[in-house]
């Protein structure tokens, strides 16, 4: 069984800035990290890796060579082997762009059962680049997986969040799932044996001429969509805290957004 899983290198949004010349992420100096999300789906690939033997686990990740960094930290996890996938022809790359780079290096690995994800990026949060990887390699998806285990007749059964409730949907490979935090544990930590051991493990860097895709399917080229400019909105009106019981406090609201002119004084 052999097992991919897309991983992203984010900025630590907590300390994001933004250049109000510009109007673009400031990155330099900001802490980068593992997309939380994309460690959960991690973490669950490697606890069904770990339940089928003779299975193999490979990290993907696209961006430039520091995202070498989450590589290795998801080798430190438990992953057999990392592909980077780097090259000035993915600059610029929006979620399509995105989706079909990753998707020729998974077509390029060739041989694949199972393919997870996060649910989305903390630095984009479209969860978009994980159903258009399906639906361009023509594989089934299930979007918010929060369990995954072997059935009896050798498909695997998911654990899917939904609106109303949750479900257990039943694929046969190959597949690929996006997956939220689940109910029952956290991710696991490396530990110093794992980071160390991540360092022998196969690490490869793959351009667009090694995953054989056209580079005007790629980057700003191959983008429908850009983004023109990001901004932080501007803090409008002031802020008052109330507090008493429940009938005063509404009967004081009432007051204040009449006396604001939010809502009519009129009654009957």
């Amino acid at each position: 069984m052999n097992i991919i899983v897309l991983i992203k290198q984010v900025p630590d949004t907590t300390e994001v800035r933004i250049d109000p010349k510009t109007n673009t992420l400031i990155r330099e100096g900001v802490e980068s990290i593992m997309n939380p999300y994309d460690q959960y789906a991690l973490e669950e690939a490697v606890r069904l890796r770990d339940s089928i033997e003779g299975s193999s686990l490979t990290v993907i990740s696209m961006g430039p060579p520091q995202a070498r960094k989450v590589l290795l930290k998801g080798l430190a996890l438990g992953a057999d082997r990392a592909i980077l996938l780097s090259d000035r022809a993915f600059a610029g790359s929006d979620t399509w762009a995105t989706s079909v780079a990753l998707s020729g290096a998974i077509s390029a690995i060739g041989d694949y059962d199972m393919i997870f994800c996060g649910l989305q990026a903390i630095d984009g949060d479209t969860a978009q680049v994980g159903p258009e990887t399906a639906e361009l390699l023509d594989i089934p998806q299930v979007t918010y997986a929060e369990k995954l285990e072997r059935g009896t007749d050798g498909s695997v059964i998911v654990h899917q969040q939904m609106e109303d409730g949750r479900r257990m949907v039943s694929l046969k490979t190959p597949f690929l799932v996006t997956c939220i935090p689940p109910p029952s544990y956290r991710p696991r930590v490396a530990a110093f044996k794992g980071i160390l051991g991540s360092l022998k493990k196969p690490y490869d860097v793959w351009d667009a001429k090694r995953i054989g895709i056209d580079t005007g399917r790629l980057g700003l080229a191959g983008s429908p969509t850009q983004v023109s400019r990001t901004y932080s909105p501007e803090p409008r009106g002031e802020v008052r805290m109330f507090r008493g019981d429940t009938a005063t406090l509404a009967a004081r609201l009432v007051r204040e957004l009449i006396g604001r002119g939010v809502v009519g004084g009129g009654g009957s």
